[in-house]
């Protein structure tokens, strides 16, 4: 009985030392304190109506947690987390399947308590034992990526049926709160016996809005809206989730995508080609404005776009040979002949934010770098990053000649017009300058033929290869390419996700995002301040120190950004008043019956 007591007394004691609310922010405090529903969201929006969207390529799993297989599009609509984030705050959650949250002041556990009334789309209750389940499942499972996101979470508790806490290695990771709220729940009566790689198209079960109600595996899948969603009246879930019906589509072509939203074959597109932007949508159905075209302003961070060095291989190992590459890149052409202007270059990974580095770092940044002084390019600390500029007229002759002496400097000699790179022990055999950028998007082939006859002048041979999506992911998992294009967003507040994506035990790691294969001690060492930051501005100081140095790096050749969202659709679909600035929130429009039956009149292909 005294040992009951003590224990009771200590946990009690534990408790008093937490911030204990159904909200918290990572950077302040939370916009909404007594709401019904947040701002951008219409609380009388109407409910019903079938709409389709579109995916390219096509999908093997209904699990994105898994290591192989591609996910299919919609999963998230499935299932409850613990806490939902706004879309008009940069990193403020609300508790959903948690209704509370207690943190400790020291940073040492986190406690969700459960609302009573969640239950999964069986009838099953919620209970901490399928959040115990699920962390197991996700961060404890087969995908290392996964594993490394929650590998300062120490251990998982379930305290009571309704109370689960979460012990932390690592008190400083001022993130882990965040992240465990943005935990999806998996029932653990319906998958504790299932080995989900074994069986990735089984139907999945969750607490969430939407369950599947058919698919074609590879080709489509339909989500159907749960009646008796224990949530509809949440007042984060207000306003959300107005379809009866959501599918999707898969193209395995952009270009034929395209031309099928035209017709009517699918409803709602976000576009991400300039030209398709420009020109791709001209037809009767925009000429009549059944179609329309938007632009959302938004404040996200633009993050990284851009030819992607693999340096794993030798040839790409040497800083100034990616810099030599990269002044071949001319963007201005680019922008005035491809992109009808619309894009600005992006200068920084954390482009369109207050955590992109600029000028040279002073105060508290230069106090961060100034212990990696010898490691760094010297440039880090004396100049200002900048990109190469060309008049835009064809004639990239100066930055040619700049890269031909980088090159040089760097051992490269020219024979009868190939570039060979200087031999070394591991490269006894001469040959010439050659490697392969690898696509997914035939899209991006007309960026890649400009750049690849820039290379050509200088003696490299760049090789373009389009793969299938399916193929594509699969070599990205395995690092099997020299170059690739892609994309590094970012969040609203950097965190663990840079180690995901740069850090040295991602590099070696099947099915990381650091493709780039960086092993850099300096950038672990910033990463490490970064989720270790005690307040804002450290985490700010501390960012754009990383920024600056993956910039002098130059382990990417940057490409372009947009400032807005640029979102076609078809007439019978409306919109609240208010866009959030982080967010299209297309989870909050709805349809509107009458505007939809005057447009199947007119195009029957809108008929579901």
């Amino acid at each position: 009985m005294r040992i009951f007591l003590l224990c009771s007394l200590l946990f009690s004691y534990l408790l008093a030392q937490t911030y204990s609310d159904s909200a918290f922010s990572a950077n302040g405090e939370v916009k909404y304190k007594n709401f019904t529903s947040f701002d951008y969201v219409n609380p009388n929006a109407p409910k019903g109506g079938h709409i389709k969207q579109y995916a390219l390529g096509s999908y093997d799993s209904f699990y994105d947690f898994l290591l192989k297989g591609t996910s299919a599009k919609g999963l998230s609509l499935l299932y409850d987390t613990l806490m939902v984030r706004s879309f008009d705050e940069p990193s403020s959650q609300y508790g959903l399947v948690a209704k509370q949250v207690q943190r400790a002041e020291d940073n040492t556990f986190v406690i969700f308590h459960l609302d009573e009334n969640a239950h999964f789309n069986n009838g099953k209750e919620v209970t901490a034992f399928d959040v115990e389940f699920s962390f197991n499942t996700i961060a404890r499972g087969e995908n290392p990526s996964m594993v490394r996101y929650y590998a300062d979470v120490k251990e998982v508790i379930v305290v009571d049926k309704y109370t689960v806490r979460f012990n932390f290695h690592n008190p400083n990771n001022r993130e882990l709160a965040l992240i465990l709220g943005d935990l999806p729940i998996l029932p653990k009566h319906y998958y504790e016996n299932t080995i989900l790689s074994e069986n990735p198209l089984k139907l999945p079960l969750g607490s969430g809005p939407y369950k599947i109600e058919s698919f074609e595996a590879g080709r489509s899948v339909t989500y159907r809206r749960i009646d008796n969603y224990w949530a509809k009246n949440h007042k984060t879930r207000v306003g959300y989730f107005n379809f009866d019906k959501i599918t999707f589509d898969y193209y395995k072509d952009d270009a034929v995508a395209l031309e099928a939203f035209k017709s009517g074959r699918y409803d709602y597109r976000e576009e991400s080609s300039a030209k398709n932007w420009a020109v791709g949508y001209e037809g009767i159905a925009l000429k009549n404005q059944d179609i329309q075209k938007i632009e959302l302003l938004h404040s996200l961070p633009s993050g990284m776009q851009g030819f992607v060095f693999n340096l794993r291989k030798n040839v790409f190992k040497d800083r100034r040979v990616r810099e030599a590459l990269g002044l071949a890149f001319d963007f201005e052409w680019s922008n005035k002949n491809l992109f009808f202007n619309q894009y600005s270059r992006t200068k920084s990974f954390f482009d369109n934010s207050e955590f992109a580095s600029v000028g040279i770092p002073l105060g508290a940044e230069l106090a961060i770098l100034e212990p990696y002084r010898s490691k760094l390019p010297p440039e880090v600390f004396t100049q200002s990053f900048s990109l190469p500029k060309s008049k835009g007229d064809g004639n990239n002759r100066e930055n040619l000649k700049k890269a031909q002496a980088l090159l040089k400097d760097a051992g490269f000699i020219i024979k009868n017009g190939k570039l060979y790179p200087p031999t070394t022990q591991s490269n006894t055999k001469e040959q010439p300058f050659t490697f392969e950028l690898l696509l997914v998007s035939p899209a991006m082939e007309r960026v890649a033929i400009p750049f690849q006859k820039n290379l050509q002048t200088l003696g490299i041979t760049m090789k373009i290869r389009i793969v299938d999506v399916s193929q594509y992911i699969n070599q990205l998992r395995q690092f099997d390419y020299d170059m690739i294009v892609s994309v590094f967003p970012q969040s609203l507040s950097p965190g663990n996700e840079q180690a995901f994506f740069w850090g040295s035990k991602a590099a070696d790691s099947a099915g990381s995002y650091n493709y780039i294969g960086i092993q850099n001690e300096v950038v672990d060492a910033l990463i490490a301040k970064i989720i270790q930051a005690k307040d804002y501005q450290e985490l700010l100081n501390s960012t754009r120190a990383l920024d600056r140095v993956l910039l002098w790096e130059h382990y990417v050749i940057p490409h372009f950004h947009t400032k807005t969202f640029r979102v076609a659709f078809w007439d019978f679909l409306e919109h609240p008043a208010i866009t959030p600035i982080y967010n299209v929130g297309f989870e909050t429009w709805w349809v509107n019956p009458s505007k939809l039956e005057k447009l199947q009149m007119k195009y029957p292909s809108l008929r579901r």
